[in-house]
């Protein structure tokens, strides 16, 4: 005869948490995009572009440290005419990627840039440095969502509940939402960016056993 297992006669529930934290800083990326049949004058138009776009940002205080190659790409392009291969030029990508402290100036980033060629933004995110305790709480949280649910489940039952889980288990969960804001391109002459951080979100899941009698 076989024995019981240690969680034989238990409740078995699932537990979620929400925290929310504010972003205090925002990763930006953009740079330029283009095609051309010289493949020697495109990569210096592009080379002067980024630079300029690089020495605007400096000017709005943002460390060049935190300013880093994200992208850099050269491919030929090619145009099908009666099922051949015919070459049309080359596309030339060069992305920056931008990290600021805050969250409240990635417009006039954006809009800096543009201003100086840029004319692709492929990402804007906000991160919180305060990731780690929203991640802890939001895990207190779904611990506690779980007990309040096996507690429940044990009174409509009419049955005691053991003190301690007997089991629990973190279950994969995204982790958080960013904030994001997405664009294939940023054309001059608008009138100023403005993107809204609002809030992050971060989330957990727990899977608990109660043993009951």
């Amino acid at each position: 005869m076989s024995k019981e297992s240690a969680c034989d006669c238990t409740i078995e529930v699932m537990g979620q948490g929400i925290a929310t934290a504010m972003p205090d800083e925002t990763v930006v990326t953009l740079g330029v995009s283009e095609e051309g049949d010289s493949l020697s004058e495109l990569q210096t138009n592009q080379a002067e572009k980024i630079d300029a776009i690089i020495h605007a940002i400096l000017g709005l205080g943002v460390p060049r440290e935190q300013i880093s190659t994200a992208q850099y790409s050269i491919e030929p392009q090619y145009d099908f005419v009666d099922g051949k291969q015919v070459f049309r030029g080359y596309r030339a990508v060069h992305l920056l990627r931008i990290t600021i402290s805050g969250a409240n100036d990635v417009g006039q980033i954006i809009d800096s840039a543009v201003a100086q060629g840029a004319n692709t933004v492929t990402d804007v995110s906000f991160r919180s440095t305060q990731a780690s305790e929203a991640s802890r709480k939001a895990l207190t949280l779904a611990v506690r969502d779980a007990e309040a649910k096996a507690l429940t489940i044990a009174a409509a039952l009419g049955v005691s509940l053991s003190a301690v889980p007997c089991k629990i288990i973190e279950s994969p969960s995204n982790g958080f939402e960013p904030v994001m804001f997405k664009a294939a391109s940023a054309p001059a002459g608008d009138a100023g960016t403005t993107i809204e951080p609002g809030t992050l979100s971060f989330k957990a899941s727990v899977r608990v056993w109660y043993m009951y009698g």
